[in-house]
C-alpha cells in the first residue's frame, strides 16, 4: 500500500538513518502519523538498496506483538527477527508498552550494528529512565497532525477534490482538523466521531494507564474547559476561579497536575509569555493551543468559527512543525501574538487577525505592536483573506497561501 510521505519530517531524520550510535525517538499525539513516518523511512532505506531482511518492524500495539511486556520478551523478539548480517534497521512502535525498555535498547545501540527508531505517543517516553540512561544518545523528532499545507498535499495524494480557492480549503481544514485518518471519511459527522475516538483512546492508553486520576469526571471538566478556551491568555488562578464558579472545587495543585497530564499527552501545548524589553520569560500567564483543532469541533455542537484563536492555533502549530520556538510577546502594554525563534536564534514577530480591513482602528491595533519593536528582525501581519497591504516594512500575508507555499518566518 502506498503511503503519503511527510517530507518535512523525513528531511529532519535522513541524516541519521545509518547512525547506529543515536536512537531516533519519534514522538507525537496518537494517530498523528508516527507509524506511517517509520514506514516511509523503511521505504526509503529499501530504495537505497538496504535488503528487506535487514529491516525489522515491531508494532507493540498490534496482534502478535501485544504480549511483549517485559525487557526479556522484547530482547527475545528482536533477536528472533534480527538474523541478517550487517547493519540492522530496527523500528519499534509504541515502545512504552514495555516497562524497562531503555536498557534493552541501550544494549543493542552499544552493539553498533543496529540503527534504532522508536515511537511513543506522549512525553512519558522522554521522562525518567530514557533521559537518564540515554542522555546524548538519542534525538527526539516531534510530529504533529497535518498542518495546512500537508492537508492539501495529502488530499491531492488521495485524489480527493481540492478547491482552487485556498481560503475555502483553509476553512474546511479548520472544521475537519489534521488527523490523517479523517481524510478517509467524506462525512463530517464520521470525521468528528473518529476524533472523539482518538480522545477516548488517549484517555485510556496514555492517561489512565500511566497516571492516577482521582476523579475522571473532574479531569474531563478541566480538559473541556481548556479546549473550549484555547488561545486565551490565562493563568492557573483564572482557571481555578472559573472552575470554582462552575461548582468544580479542586486545589491549585490538582489543577496544575491535570493540565500537565494534558500537556504530556500532547493534547495541549503551552505558549508562555516573553517580555521583549527585559528579554525574559514572564511567569504565570500563558496561552494553551490544541494539537489539533478537531478536538474543539468534536467536543462542541457549535460549528461557528471564532477565527481569532483558530488562526493563531494554525500559525502556532505550523511554526512548531518548522522547529521554531514560539512565545507570546509583550512590548510594554502591547501584545504581539507570537515571537518566534529559529534554530539559528534569529527572531521574527507575528500578529494574527481574521481581517485588518474592517476599520482603521483594527488595522492600527494589529500594526502598532510590531511598529513599536526597534530591531530589524522580520515582522508579519497574518490574515485570513485580505487585500495585501504595505506598511512600514511589515510583511502582510494571508495565512492559507503563506502556509501552502511552505514559507518560513525569516
Amino acid at each position: 500500500m502506498k503511503i503519503f510521505h511527510r517530507e518535512k519530517y523525513l528531511e529532519k531524520i535522513r541524516g541519521f538513518y545509518h547512525d547506529t550510535g543515536i536512537i531516533k525517538v519519534i514522538t507525537g499525539i496518537r494517530r498523528c502519523g508516527k507509524s506511517c513516518l517509520m514506514q516511509s523511512i523503511a521505504d526509503e532505506l529499501q530504495a537505497e538498496g538496504v535488503p528487506a531482511k535487514n529491516i525489522v518492524y515491531l508494532n507493540l500495539d498490534k496482534r502478535g506483538f501485544k504480549s511483549i511486556k517485559t525487557p526479556e520478551q522484547l530482547e527475545k523478539s528482536i533477536d528472533s527477527f534480527c538474523t541478517a548480517s550487517g547493519t540492522k534497521y530496527l523500528f519499534i512502535d509504541e515502545i512504552q508498552n514495555v516497562k524497562g525498555f531503555e536498557e534493552v535498547l541501550n544494549a543493542y545501540r552499544e552493539d553498533e550494528e543496529y540503527s534504532i527508531f522508536i515511537t511513543g505517543s506522549n512525553s512519558y517516553l522522554l521522562s525518567g529512565e530514557l533521559v537518564t540512561k540515554l542522555t546524548g544518545r538519542y534525538l527526539e523528532f516531534e510530529m504533529f497532525p497535518l498542518t495546512f499545507e500537508e492537508y492539501l498535499e495529502m488530499k491531492a495524494f488521495k485524489k480527493l477534490p481540492v478547491s482552487p480557492d485556498v481560503t475555502e480549503e483553509l476553512d474546511r481544514y479548520i472544521m475537519e482538523g489534521g488527523f490523517p485518518k479523517t481524510l478517509d471519511y467524506p462525512n463530517t459527522e464520521d470525521k468528528r466521531r473518529y476524533v472523539q475516538g482518538v480522545i477516548a483512546e488517549i484517555l485510556e492508553k496514555d492517561i489512565k494507564k500511566r497516571t492516577k486520576l482521582r476523579t475522571v469526571s473532574v479531569f474531563n471538566t478541566i480538559q473541556t474547559y481548556i479546549i473550549n478556551n484555547f488561545g486565551s491568555t490565562t493563568s492557573l488562578t483564572n482557571i481555578l476561579n472559573d472552575l470554582h464558579k462552575a461548582g468544580c472545587n479542586i486545589t491549585r495543585e490538582t489543577l496544575n497536575r491535570y493540565i500537565q497530564i494534558l500537556l504530556d499527552a500532547k493534547i495541549l501545548y503551552k505558549c508562555s509569555r516573553f517580555d521583549l524589553k527585559s528579554r525574559k520569560s514572564i511567569a504565570g500567564e500563558q496561552k494553551y493551543y490544541l494539537s489539533d483543532l478537531g478536538f474543539y469541533f468534536a467536543t462542541n455542537t457549535d460549528n461557528r468559527i471564532n477565527y481569532g484563536p483558530v488562526l493563531e492555533n494554525i500559525i502556532y502549530l505550523y511554526a512548531r512543525s518548522k522547529d521554531y520556538s514560539v512565545s507570546v510577546g509583550r512590548i510594554g502594554k502591547l501584545e504581539c501574538n507570537f515571537i518566534m525563534r529559529n534554530q539559528e536564534s534569529q527572531y521574527s514577530y507575528v500578529q494574527v487577525a481574521m481581517t485588518i480591513m474592517s476599520s482603521l482602528d483594527t488595522e492600527n491595533r494589529e500594526y502598532k505592536p510590531l511598529e513599536s519593536i526597534r530591531d530589524n528582525y522580520p515582522k508579519y501581519v497574518m490574515t485570513r483573506n485580505d487585500i495585501i497591504q504595505k506598511r512600514n516594512g511589515i510583511i502582510h500575508a494571508n495565512i492559507g497561501g503563506f502556509i501552502k507555499e511552505h514559507k518560513m518566518f525569516t
